[in-house]
């Protein structure tokens, strides 16, 4: 990503992408945010696309992609953070109509919005994406078609990395851990979630902050990660290296000082 052009990021009005676009609008960059229910991020220099933007819906991923680069510039950097998180149910208990709207979303979504993105860049011969994929792609869980539609997001970011390598576009994924957004916040509160087995299983024994997964994304838009394509990043304060230590009796607690 040069400091030409804007970065649009999907999902921007809340969570991760709304933690996103704020970071990256306050490094300097023009930033575009999309959304299904699109809201401003007050007290930004971000730019809400005013449309609702259905990400899994391929005519209107098409037009509304040349819309924003005829309405702001061409698009330099992408973050794909459009997402919705799955119903935890027992296997039985998943309704299809769930599944396909978590997977239309979450790989669909992010496939089109990605292809129809890319694919400019690659004719200009330059641009870094990012989708956002999950610690939940990459073991498993009760929530079964974000855990099949993430761990897909991992694997189509590598397919477009080496599909683009050639035109000067480089793709990524981070995969972060439980975060504390207002929707997982929600889940706690509501009882759904339990925050102590949450954070218990992490090395840091905490939950992830939205900043953190942002600057993440915000390394692999910018010319500092530019050898870098084609992987997963987890952000996840050491779940998935925490989670086996179970089996070993858990993990150590720190020293008294």
């Amino acid at each position: 990503m040069t400091a030409e052009g804007i970065v649009l990021v999907t999902g921007g009005s809340r969570g991760i992408g709304a933690a996103t676009a704020t970071l990256l609008a306050e490094q300097g960059r023009r930033v575009v945010i999309s959304d299904i229910a699109p809201e401003p991020l007050a007290g930004t220099q971000v730019v809400m696309w005013p449309a609702p933007f259905d990400v899994a819906n391929e005519s209107a991923v098409v037009s509304g992609i040349a819309d924003i680069e005829a309405a702001h510039g061409p698009i330099a950097g992408l973050v794909n953070a459009a997402g919705v998180f799955g119903k935890m149910h027992p296997i039985e208990r998943v309704r299809m109509d769930q599944w396909d709207r978590e997977v239309n979303i979450d790989l669909r979504g992010t496939f089109l919005v990605a292809r129809s993105v890319g694919v400019r860049m690659a004719a200009r011969r330059q641009g870094a994406i990012v989708n956002v994929a999950s610690v939940a792609g990459m073991t498993s869980g009760p929530i079964h078609a974000y855990t099949a539609a993430k761990a897909a997001v991992i694997q189509i970011t590598q397919t477009l990395a080496a599909e683009w390598g050639r035109s000067g576009v480089r793709v990524n994924a981070v995969s972060p851990g439980f975060t504390r957004t207002a929707m997982l916040e929600a889940g706690i509160a509501s009882g759904a979630l339990n925050k102590k087995w949450l954070e218990s299983p992490t090395a840091m024994n905490r939950l992830v902050e939205p900043i953190e997964v942002a600057q993440a994304i915000s390394w692999l838009l910018s010319p500092m990660s530019s050898g870098v394509t084609g992987i997963n990043l987890p952000v996840d304060a050491g779940y998935i290296a925490g989670t086996t230590w179970a089996a070993y009796g858990g993990l150590r607690e720190a020293p008294n000082a």
